[in-house]
């Protein structure tokens, strides 16, 4: 039964990561697959090759295609410079909707948490004195553990230091 559950969780988890990932439009699939190859060391190796084979057969050829100061190799860097920043920024957009998506997720999951925490420690409370266990009056810190966290006070000084 707990595997079970476990495997539940896990395929809920995955479903969750999936949807992070958000349906992205042609566009973002062509960036994401432009940086994905300009972003590799495969793709570094070639372009130090062909920059060697090019400067090494324009200086070295009787008539050079590209002479030095090699102007049309200068603009095709450019090129691909322009086109690797904008599929890097296309790529940082969408890596930051992903994490705050994420991140409300987590902070979700975490009051959450908190608050079924809040109750086994009520619960814990009652069981220790209705089992007549001594607890310790007067316990601020466990007073304070037992109240829930005021998820709108948190709400409002995120929004007091963000401003």
């Amino acid at each position: 039964m707990a595997k079970r559950q476990t495997a539940h969780k896990q395929e809920e988890t995955q479903n969750l990561k999936s949807s992070l990932d958000f349906t992205r439009t042609r566009a973002d699939h062509f960036a994401v697959f432009v940086a994905g190859i300009l972003g590799s060391i495969t793709f570094l190796i070639v372009c130090i090759i062909i920059f060697v084979v090019w400067i090494t057969y324009n200086l070295n050829a009787s008539k050079p295609f590209d002479p030095f100061p090699f102007p049309v190799l200068e603009m095709t860097v450019s090129i691909f410079a322009i086109i690797l920043s904008v599929s890097v920024l296309i790529n940082q957009n969408r890596q930051g909707k992903i994490d705050k998506v994420s991140q409300q997720v987590e902070f979700e999951v975490n009051v959450r948490a908190e608050e079924e925490i809040t109750k086994m420690l009520t619960m814990l409370h009652e069981i220790q004195q209705k089992l007549g266990i001594a607890t310790h009056a007067g316990d601020k810190e466990l007073e304070e553990m037992k109240s829930s966290t005021d998820v709108k006070e948190i709400h409002k000084n995120i929004d007091e230091t963000g401003s």
